[in-house]
């Protein structure tokens, strides 16, 4: 699992996938999310603009993330 450092919380969930290179830009951030292929903390997220704290998890195509 990799961690995620953010300095102003919450973020995102869009965001946090683009600028960590997970996708390769916000419009395919945005599509994967509504199509349901990311997870966070274990569940299926859907809301592109889902609100990220520390603490969170976020899976995606085998990936998982720490929001730390």
């Amino acid at each position: 699992m990799r961690e995620v450092k953010i300095d102003k919380a919450p973020v995102a969930l869009y965001k946090i996938l683009k600028f960590e290179g997970i996708v390769g830009s916000g419009g395919e951030a945005k599509k994967v999310i509504a199509d349901g292929l990311v997870r966070v903390n274990d569940a299926i997220e859907t809301q592109k603009r889902k609100q990220i704290v520390v603490g969170d998890t976020i899976e995606f195509a085998g990936e998982k993330v720490l929001i730390v």
